[in-house]
Formats: C-alpha cells, sequence, structure tokens
C-alpha cells in the first residue's frame, strides 16, 4: 500500500511542486523548443515522472509502473477506442467517395475558405464533439480542410483552435456529468454554470479562426459572419444548457451556428478572397466513382451538381451517429446497456490519499456499451448497410484508420501513463493544492488548473476527475463559491485541450504530419495561453461583485 505524500521535499509544497512539474516542463520543452516527435516526447516525460515518483515521492517502483500500465490501458480504452472508430466511419465515407460530396456540398455554402473554416472546423466540429468528443472533432475536420485546400499544418492548427469552447459539453456532457459525481454538486447547476463561461469565449473563436486563416485581411472581410457565428453558438449553448438539457448543449449550439452562417451567406456575399480558396485537391473536382452522376449542369468551373441521393447518402453516416448517440442517452436504454459495465480493480495497484483515504484511481470501469467508441462501432455498422459497405472493403478502411493512428496510439497511451503516474504518485495533487493556497486569488488561477489537467491528460473529463473535488476544498477554505470554483475547472480545462500532446497527436496523424508534432504545438499555445488569460480574467470578475450576478 502506498500513502501519497503532497510535500516530500524539504517538507515544502513550494519546492515539491517544482520538482512534480518537472514531467510536463520536460514534455512541453520537448515539444515546443526541441520538436521532438510527440510520441518520443511523451516516453522521456513519462521516464521522468516514474524518476520522480520513485526517488522523490517513495512510491515503490512495481505500484508507479502499474500506475503507468492502467493509464496506458485507459489511454487505449475508452480514449482511443472511440478515436479509431469515429475516423473508421469516416474513412468509409472516403473510400465510397461520399466524403467527396460532403466537401463539395460545403463548398457550395461559400466559396471563402475562411467562411469554410468557421463552418467545418467550428460548427461541424462542435457537432462531432457533441457525439463523440476526444480527439475526434480535431481528426475528421483536419482532413475535410485539406480537403478543401488548406495546408496540412494550418488545417490542423484551424481544428485545434476550434475545439475549445464545444468540449465542456462533449461526449452529451460527459466532462459536467462527471464533475457532478466527483464534487457532490448538482449537474445541472454545473452545466449552467458553465453555460455562462464558454459562451463568451465561443463569440471569440470564430474571429480567431479567420485570423489563422487569412490574417488581418480576413477579420476585416468577414468579422460581421465570424461574429455572429460565434454569437449565435454562444447564445444557443447558453439557454440550451441553463433551460433545456445539459447534455445537448453543444448539439443545439452547432447545429444553430451552422445555420447563422449559412444564413448570413444566402443574405450577404462576403470580399472574395484575392487568392484562390482552392489548393491541391479542390472541392469541385469529383471522384471518377462520382463524375458521371455529379457532372450534370453548372456553368464551366462551378461545382458540377451532385444527385440528391448521393448528397443524402453523403449525411446519411451523420444523421445515423446522431441517430445512435441519441437513443443510447435515453433512461430505459441506457439502464441496459449500462448492466453490461463492469468496475475492477487495477491488479496489484493499492493506493491511499494523503489523508489516508483510499484512493479511487486503481478503479478500472469497462463500459463496454455506454462507451462513445462503441456506439460509435454500432453506428459504422450501420453507415455500412447504408452505404452498402462490404464487410472486405470496412475492414480494409478499419486497418487503414489503425496504419494511419499507429504514433498517435503509442502518444496518447503514452501520455495518460505520464497522467496516472502524476495521480498516484501525488505530483498532480501536489501542484493543485500549492495553488489551492492562494485564498481569494484562486478564483484567477482556478482555470489554470483545469487548464494543468487537461493539458496533461488530453481530457476535460479527467481533468474534472483529477481536480474538481480540490476545487471545491479550496472554494470553501476562501469563501469562494464552490459551483463558480468546480465549473471553471472545466471552462479553463477546454483551453488545454489544444496543446495536449494526446490531440497534438491525434491532429499530427490525420493531416499526415508524424514527427511535426511540435510545430503545431508551437502555433496554437499562444492561443491557448491568450484564451486562458482571459478564463483567469471572467473567473475573477465572477468571484467578485463585478459579476458575481452571474453565478447561480
Amino acid at each position: 500500500m502506498y500513502r501519497q505524500v503532497l510535500d516530500p521535499v524539504a517538507g515544502s509544497l513550494g519546492w515539491s511542486s517544482l520538482v512534480a512539474a518537472l514531467p510536463l516542463a520536460v514534455l512541453f520543452v520537448l515539444l515546443g523548443a526541441l520538436r521532438m516527435r510527440a510520441w518520443l516526447a511523451s516516453l522521456i516525460a513519462l521516464a521522468v515522472s516514474l524518476a520522480v515518483a520513485i526517488w522523490t515521492y517513495g512510491m515503490p517502483a512495481g505500484q508507479a509502473f502499474l500506475a503507468g500500465s492502467e493509464g496506458a490501458a485507459f489511454g487505449f480504452f475508452p480514449i482511443l477506442w472511440i478515436v479509431i472508430n469515429a475516423l473508421w466511419v469516416y474513412n468509409i465515407t472516403v473510400a465510397t467517395g461520399h466524403f467527396d460530396v460532403l466537401r463539395r456540398t460545403f463548398a457550395r455554402v461559400s466559396d471563402d475558405q475562411r467562411l469554410q473554416a468557421i463552418l467545418i472546423a467550428f460548427s461541424f466540429g462542435a457537432l462531432l464533439e457533441a457525439l463523440a468528443g476526444f480527439g475526434t472533432p480535431v481528426a475528421v475536420t483536419s482532413v475535410m480542410l485539406i480537403a478543401l485546400g488548406f495546408q496540412p499544418l494550418k488545417a490542423a492548427v484551424l481544428a485545434l483552435t476550434a475545439n475549445t469552447a464545444p468540449v465542456a459539453f462533449g461526449a452529451m456532457a460527459t466532462p459536467i456529468l462527471t464533475l457532478g459525481k466527483v464534487t457532490g454538486q448538482s449537474s445541472d447547476t454545473l452545466g449552467a454554470m458553465v453555460g455562462r463561461q464558454t459562451p463568451i469565449l465561443a463569440v471569440f473563436v470564430p474571429l480567431i479562426l479567420v485570423l489563422i486563416a487569412d490574417g488581418r485581411r480576413g477579420v476585416r472581410e468577414t468579422w460581421p459572419t465570424a461574429l455572429f457565428c460565434g454569437a449565435a453558438f454562444g447564445v444557443a449553448q447558453y439557454a440550451t444548457a441553463n433551460f433545456v438539457s445539459v447534455p445537448l448543449a453543444d448539439v443545439v449550439a452547432s447545429l444553430v451556428s451552422a445555420a447563422a452562417v449559412v444564413l448570413v451567406v444566402r443574405l450577404r456575399r462576403p470580399h472574395a478572397p484575392a487568392r484562390p480558396v482552392i489548393a491541391g485537391g479542390a472541392a469541385d473536382e469529383p471522384t471518377p466513382e462520382f463524375a458521371a452522376r455529379a457532372g450534370r449542369g453548372g456553368a464551366p468551373g462551378e461545382a458540377p451538381a451532385d444527385a440528391r441521393a448521393d448528397v443524402v447518402r453523403a449525411y446519411a453516416p451523420y444523421a445515423i451517429i446522431i441517430a445512435v448517440f441519441v437513443v443510447c442517452q435515453i433512461d430505459q436504454v441506457k439502464n441496459w446497456l449500462n448492466g453490461a459495465t463492469q468496475t475492477v480493480g487495477w491488479p496489484g495497484l493499492h493506493i491511499t490519499g494523503a489523508s489516508g483515504k483510499p484512493s479511487t484511481l486503481p478503479t478500472f470501469t469497462f463500459n463496454y456499451f455506454t462507451t462513445p467508441g462503441t456506439q460509435m462501432l454500432v453506428a459504422g455498422l450501420i453507415t455500412m448497410i447504408a452505404l452498402r459497405v462490404g464487410a472486405v472493403r470496412a475492414l480494409r478502411a478499419y486497418g487503414t484508420t489503425l496504419v494511419q493512428l499507429r504514433w498517435a496510439i503509442l502518444t496518447v497511451m503514452a501520455v495518460l501513463a505520464l497522467a496516472f503516474v502524476m495521480n498516484a504518485s501525488g505530483q498532480t495533487v501536489t501542484l493543485g493544492t500549492w495553488m489551492a493556497g492562494a485564498g481569494g486569488a484562486f478564483a484567477v488561477l482556478s482555470p489554470v488548473l483545469g487548464w494543468l489537467g487537461t493539458a496533461v491528460t488530453g481530457s476535460d473529463t479527467s481533468s474534472n476527475s483529477l481536480f474538481g473535488a480540490l476545487q471545491i476544498t479550496a472554494a470553501n477554505k476562501a469563501d469562494l463559491s464552490p459551483v463558480l470554483m468546480a465549473a471553471t475547472n472545466s471552462s479553463g480545462g477546454v483551453l488545454g485541450k489544444m496543446v495536449s500532446p494526446q490531440n497534438l497527436a491525434i491532429a499530427a496523424a490525420a493531416v499526415g504530419l508524424d514527427g511535426r508534432e511540435g510545430d503545431i504545438f508551437r502555433r496554437v499555445v499562444l492561443w491557448s495561453l491568450l484564451f486562458l488569460a482571459g478564463m483567469c480574467v471572467l473567473s475573477g470578475l465572477q468571484s467578485t461583485g463585478v459579476l458575481s450576478w452571474m453565478v447561480p
């Protein structure tokens, strides 16, 4: 039995925090400064975390390695299980040519790449986040952007930056539901509070996407559409989270924001970019499979019209995914599926917290049918029938997916192993407890804790599991609102998503830039920190009389 120690270095939380932060510092320096491959940087950082756990925290080597093995397993199930099956569905649409139809329909909304970035990375990405989460939006939307002519590096940066405001309500609000469980607070109240923070972030995200896509000129020429889209998303997310349903917040917001873009484009023709909006795989070039059916009518240079049946089939996989996920959220169905869930203790791993209470970390849950990954697999099987895809072709697409994600799989498992070692040994609790000692100023630092948790684990859900209870404890000590601090952990966590090695690896794998995760990191880290600073200011103001009226 290993009992966590919070201040192993000279009995000081401050000095202990410096040592506890070493694995993260190593990881981000190797990625950002040395541009090392993500899988290698993650393995080195994992080795550092093991060394700190064993030689500084006094954790038995066997327990430390067991914690790492549990983390690697968790990285594969449920996280990679979701991403693999989601990308498999996508690869089926590519193999059948239906993806080409889908991208042409997006291109017809507007031939302006900047608006395409908003529509796909932000609105469509938010829908994917609402349904699956865990890196799926980044993988799918980045490839769609490449198909519309974006350079791979820019496509990855856009997809990562867009995957922020929707994250707290992702996978049918799994992060918030988890936060409610670990804090003892009502998930509806927490969702309402998050729905009064992330919608403000959402207003600015489309503007930043336009800036990334086309610089200041892009903002100058398309800011009304970008602002209207962000505001529509924010209002819909706020209203749904506060008055309708927390799990449906992103579903409604994504659809409303997409409709807002289409409406503005129909009413107002934006100034077209001076340079060509399509480069490489043009959106108006049909694949051979669809060339005959899609080549009807249209002026020269215009995208040929696809048959209505082909358009329906192109959207069918996503309609199927929505339908499967909605059905699985029905209480009776969910309870029935949950009957197969098994909870086991990780063999040989025995940990107690610093207070002497048994840790829940060694508890591993096999939620075979309620995990979004399995539901995505079922949606894929139904998609095979809808698109008339044979078993051999589907298996070939699955093999392509595994090859495409091979380095991302190694990276994710290594990063989650690192996270579990830090959690089990007490390194993350040391960092959190040290920050929680800031008193009233903790309201400003609270988002940083959520950001840190997501940056390490790649999951807002894991960040809430890790720091949710600590936020409540710190709030009570500093006479702050427990609901505000707990919700802020999730809202701050969404901003760590874009710099997490897990998401960087998935983005790099999707756009064919394996080994260049460091380049992607360097282009998104400043946006992550800028958004984080804004969330810190918002949280601080909401803890005072200035914006305290926003706290439910």
